[in-house]
């Protein structure tokens, strides 16, 4: 046996599992486990962002209005762990607003139109004849005004 070998113990079997440390000191299974373990938290990590900004790459990716809305209720979501704020916002990213803002400015682009516009000179319009005021039937006489409401003849 040369010196940089390690022999087996007299007592150890040959079929040692690989988990089993060496006699050296190294062990096999917690370094794969250590490794496997800081592989899986960053990955769940990197979901659980992912996730997270799902609202906003919602909104973001078909340009909506209210996607400043959006990334603020996904940001409280994110700090404050009240997932009604992340439910609002997946919510709020789902839902299309109608756009009132294009019909409403050409309406306004056309009244400028209108209001740079000369008015065209009309002829006067006459005034129709006035009515003839109405008839009073003579025999039916107005009740008087009763200002004393605690009488019976109110």
């Amino acid at each position: 046996m040369s010196t940089t070998e390690t022999a087996l113990h007299p007592a150890a079997t040959d079929h040692a599992p690989f988990f089993l440390p060496g006699p050296d000191g190294s062990d096999p299974l917690m370094t794969f486990t250590i490794w496997f373990m800081v592989l899986i938290v960053f990955l769940i990590g990197v979901l659980y962002l992912k996730l997270h900004a799902l609202p906003e790459h919602m909104a973001s990716s078909t340009k909506k209005l209210q996607m400043d809305v959006v990334a603020v209720l996904a940001l409280i979501a994110l700090f404050t762990h009240q997932n009604i704020f992340w439910l609002a916002a997946l919510i709020l990213a789902m839902i299309d607003f109608p756009d009132f803002g294009t019909p409403l400015q050409s309406m306004a682009g056309s009244l400028e139109r209108l209001a740079a516009r000369q008015p065209e000179p009309t002829a006067p319009v006459e005034a129709p004849p006035p009515a003839p005021p109405p008839r009073r039937n003579p025999r039916r006489r107005r009740p008087e005004p009763c200002w004393n409401f605690w009488s019976a003849r109110c």
